[in-house]
């Protein structure tokens, strides 16, 4: 079970590192956990993308962490609004920082670090507008299985 793997302290650092990005951009950053993908990552991660309601945000510039502990497998995820102006092979470089993590089960820091470069671009691009936020800190990882 992911939660076997994620302690706590895991949990409240990768939450310490969406709530630190979330507060100077107006983009919404997700993590969802769960032992087993079905299907193909991207797909997958496509899925839990809308059940998440993710597409919903007014400059569709929301950004998923997918992880499936048990089968190594992990997407990052951004909507159109972000993806349309990260520079090229961004969610790669992520993907690569992160994954280098994992391989030293150091599952935590590689979100934490993913979920900082991907704020970093949020940031530049979608500042924090106070008027408009609606980012809810309840929802920022989630668990599935």
């Amino acid at each position: 079970m992911p939660r076997d793997i994620i302690t706590p302290d895991d949990e409240q650092k990768i939450v310490a590192a969406i709530q630190e990005a979330e507060q100077k951009t107006s983009g919404e950053i997700r993590v969802h956990v769960e032992s087993n993908c079905k299907g193909d990552v991207l797909d997958r991660a496509t899925e839990v993308f809308a059940e998440l309601h993710m597409h919903q945000t007014e400059q569709r510039n929301g950004v998923l962490f997918y992880l499936a502990l048990e089968d190594h497998q992990f997407a990052v995820l951004g909507d159109a609004g972000i993806n349309a102006i990260v520079p090229d092979h961004f969610w790669e470089d992520i993907t690569a920082v992160v994954i280098k993590h994992f391989k030293q089960k150091k599952y935590a820091e590689g979100l934490a670090l993913g979920v900082h470069m991907a704020g970093e671009q949020l940031q530049a691009h979608f500042p924090y507008d106070r008027h408009g936020d609606t980012n809810e800190l309840s929802d920022d990882i989630s668990f599935g299985d």
